[in-house]
């Protein structure tokens, strides 16, 4: 009730920008509702972007550079100013163009934004007496159509040094916590607000409230953005590309690969041609399923290449991670590249990069964000296939793209696989790469994925896998001595693949997996078990 009232004392102040959004309603009818959430280098930019997605509410990251002129091209139903590391009166801080405050658009400044916001208005940030990191009360002092809904007292998340010490003209503070006057403010006329806290982050239960009521009562969204509605726009725009033309694609068995291919078959149908290629440092079963699926049941038109010897050859006796990396990609362009030669006429190469793929492999002109890690979907393809790209889920997150997998008819188990690294096993088999190690590792690894399924564990875990050691110990077996192997057990969660803990799975089930493995893998007689969260490990060990 609260929120209808607070909605029309809202629809009532803003009856002088109607012409706004009488333009802005024609945008809708042609494209998803946009927010678009400017990155000033803040480590929680893709989860504001989810978080906006999750009140079906189309958003995208852009630079914070971005042109005001741009912005007003592009046409979004509202702006958001992420945090950052940087302090806005130092010299070099980021700012965004001073015209974006201008457009009329709603705007929602978080942390270092709304600092932003209050100093390029008039207002003064300087360093706090006191810096807030971690959980605080903030009280609600005045009505904020943000906090409809959302108790008078709140839990949230803070993360600053600097403070908020004068308001520009117009703004009025409607929250505040015990070392913050204002930890939110507003300026409803111009429909600009700020907020001191992350509301995009777990620790702040009723961030999610918040944002919806940015979304919701701010912004006016309808919520149009959901996978049907993407699935219907991603074919269409598909078919608009191709032309009709032959695409192909490379087919990894994972999860993105395998929803663009149902997407891209759903759009065109047998214009698609995939390539399996079986590089030998796949999971037990892979290629025998993937075959299965994809020209079985799915009848898409399948190139399957058993590379195995041609890959194992090169690998012999490397022992270094990234030359083994180096190895694989290369061997597997060349592979690709001979295969997809043998369809003629094709115009098309598709790939299942997602927009966590894009974001963190390419460096924005001026954004302070550092470059994460170069992704194998991003880059690196053989100039010589002169082909064009075709990317249908680069706007998708992760959970996005396995909810399109489930809506286009994708079973359960490959929806919800867990990642697996384009090396394959090589980088789970520490040391030289061999047949005999390799198997040894596959029935291991099949072993613990059964074991934790059995228990309903695999699916809510990030990843679950094998790591073979190349460290032999003594054990005794029967009444023979015996001198084997070990298999690493590394069991993680974690909800971007950036940060991670151990899982702390159940001793019951720990001891089935090894006592399993030991007795049923030849050539193992002892497991140990990865407790190492990320940092200061990493996932996988090579």
């Amino acid at each position: 009730m609260e929120a209808m009232v607070l909605y029309g004392f809202w629809r009532s102040v803003r009856a002088s920008r109607f012409f706004n959004f009488t333009n802005r309603a024609y945008n809708i009818m042609t494209k998803p509702e946009t927010i678009l959430v400017l990155d000033f280098g803040s480590q929680y930019s893709q989860l504001i972007a989810r978080r906006i997605r999750e009140c079906n509410v189309y958003s995208r990251i852009v630079p914070f550079r971005i042109a005001a002129e741009e912005i007003r091209k592009e046409a979004p139903v509202g702006i958001i100013l992420s945090g950052g590391p940087a302090s806005v009166y130092q010299d070099g801080a980021p700012h965004c163009d001073p015209a974006i405050l201008e457009l009329g658009l709603p705007i929602l400044g978080i942390c270092y934004g709304m600092q932003m916001i209050v100093q390029t208005l008039g207002g003064k940030v300087a360093r706090g007496k006191a810096r807030e990191y971690g959980k605080a009360e903030v009280e609600s002092t005045a009505e904020s159509p943000l906090f409809a809904g959302v108790p008078g007292k709140t839990q949230v998340w803070m993360s600053h040094g600097d403070k908020v010490t004068e308001l520009p003209r117009g703004f009025k503070p409607f929250a505040s916590t015990s070392n913050t006057e204002f930890a939110g403010i507003q300026n409803p006329e111009r429909s600009i607000y700020g907020i001191q806290f992350h509301p995009e982050v777990a620790h702040t239960p009723c961030g999610q409230q918040i944002l919806s009521n940015f979304c919701r009562l701010v912004c006016q969204c309808e919520g149009n953005w959901n996978m049907i509605s993407f699935i219907e726009s991603a074919v269409r725009e598909i078919r608009e590309k191709t032309q009709g033309e032959k695409v192909i694609l490379g087919l990894s068995g994972g999860v993105d690969s395998s929803v663009a291919a149902a997407l891209i078959h759903k759009a065109i149908g047998d214009k698609l041609t995939c390539i399996f290629v079986n590089n030998g440092v796949l999971r037990k079963g892979e290629a025998e399923q993937v075959h299965e699926l994809f020209g079985g049941a799915f009848h898409i038109p399948l190139k399957y290449v058993d590379a195995t010897d041609r890959f194992l050859d090169k690998l012999a006796n490397v022992t270094e991670p990234e030359k083994k990396r180096k190895i694989i990609g290369h061997e597997f362009i060349e592979v690709f590249d001979e295969a997809a030669s043998e369809i003629k006429d094709v115009k098309f190469l598709a790939q299942g990069t997602t927009y966590p793929d894009v974001i963190e492999s390419v460096s924005i002109d001026g954004n302070p964000s550092a470059v994460i890690k170069s992704h194998h979907n991003v880059g690196g393809l053989p100039a010589k296939m002169n082909l064009k790209l075709l990317e249908p889920l680069s706007r998708l997150f992760k959970d996005e793209v396995r909810e399109v997998g489930r809506k286009l008819g994708l079973p359960e188990e490959m929806v919800m696989r867990q990642p697996f690294p384009g090396p394959g096993l090589a980088v789970r088999l520490i040391g030289p790469v061999n047949r005999r190690d390799l198997e040894i590792l596959r029935n291991a690894d099949e072993i613990i994925v059964e074991e934790m399924k059995n228990a309903g564990f695999y699916y809510k875990t990030w990843q679950t896998f094998a790591v073979f050691i190349p460290v032999k110990t003594v054990g005794v077996m029967g009444d023979e001595r015996t001198y084997e192997s070990v298999i690493a057990l590394r069991a993680v969660d974690s909800r971007d693949g950036m940060t991670a803990d151990w899982v702390k799975l159940p001793y019951e089930l720990l001891g089935r997996i090894s006592s399993r493995v030991v007795n049923e893998v030849d050539g193992v007689n002892r497991m140990v078990y990865d407790i190492t969260s990320k940092p200061p490990g990493t996932i996988e060990w090579e």
